[in-house]
């Protein structure tokens, strides 16, 4: 059974008016053309929708049961058209973001604050994810956008890419190391400490596999769940970290009793990308919240920092 929806509006033009004229009037249909309709509907359905009489049109029991039913189709058809009216515009919807420890305690704070205010109807969905998750997820379209912070292969046709931003990795020391007098040393000058690392994430599988390349296994003593956790640790002495430079002088800031020694690895000096299919078929909020996260990152690090 097919039902059209300018049949089934025709219909309830006609029960509103109650009168065979003014319901096509009011459909934008002569009477005629209105009457054709009619008779075509009642023909599909099998059933008599209107008692006619000189009074005009009254519903029958089957035209009332129509009339629920194509208020609800028609409501219903309103909503759809209402939400992906929505996704024309930047100020409502929703979208999914997989994302790296670092960009999620470092870069999205700030812009979500910023993308948020005046957008009350937009829902974000952030998951974090290892790199290759989180390539792989925006690659099958699991995730609207990736977000990046270490070295992945996402050279792909499947993906464009936009560098947001960069930072660098620094050696963490409790204030007072006898390494504190230093201000920059190469990594495999610390392999051997006891280090303290983030469990279960991009970074610590990085710090790792950087160790590895030179033949070397890191030391590590204790894996904590958090950046927060990883400097409780490292200011009690329990050992030194591997860090990005903005989150240790974050909790310098808070009091924590640190030190920070720069790295004279190459590979210390990161950047950080967001990653997504096509640009194009992002919903309207997506493509600003990437304009946002590109906008509020310091310039300054932008145009000077280097792979």
């Amino acid at each position: 059974m097919h039902f059209d929806l300018a049949d089934l509006r025709l219909f309830l033009h006609l029960a509103e008016c109650q009168n065979l004229t003014r319901g096509a009037k009011a459909a934008s249909l002569s009477p005629a053309a209105a009457s054709g309709r009619l008779k075509a509907l009642e023909g599909q359905l099998n059933a008599r929708l209107f008692y006619r009489d000189s009074r005009g049109l009254a519903l029958t029991h089957a035209g009332e049961m129509l009339q629920r039913h194509a208020r609800a189709v028609l409501r219903q058809i309103e909503h759809v058209r209402n939400d992906f009216l929505a996704l024309s515009s930047d100020s409502a919807g929703h979208f999914r973001i997989f994302a790296n420890t670092t960009p999620i305690t470092e870069s999205l704070p700030a812009a979500l604050v910023t993308f948020m205010k005046g957008r009350p109807n937009v829902t974000v969905d952030i998951q974090e994810r290892n790199s290759r998750d989180v390539v792989r997820g925006v690659v099958e379209s699991s995730a609207d956008v990736g977000l990046l912070s270490v070295p992945c292969h996402f050279e792909t046709a499947d993906l464009q890419t936009r560098l947001y931003s960069t930072d660098r990795l620094v050696l963490v020391v409790p204030s007072g190391h006898e390494l504190g007098d230093r201000e920059v040393l190469s990594f495999e000058e610390c392999i051997d400490l006891a280090h303290v690392g983030l469990r279960d994430s991009t970074l610590q599988g990085y710090i790792v596999e950087r160790a590895g390349a030179l033949n070397r296994k890191l030391g590590m003593r204790v894996l904590m769940s958090s950046y927060e956790t990883m400097c409780t640790m490292i200011a009690a002495g329990v050992g030194v970290g591997v860090l990005p430079e903005s989150c240790a002088r974050r909790y310098i800031r808070a009091g924590m009793r640190l030190q920070v020694l720069g790295l004279s690895d190459t590979w210390s000096q990161r950047e950080r990308y967001v990653i997504y299919r096509d640009l194009d078929a992002l919903p309207f909020c997506a493509r600003a919240f990437i304009d946002t996260l590109i906008a509020v990152q310091p310039q300054p690090e932008l145009e000077t920092s280097s792979v």
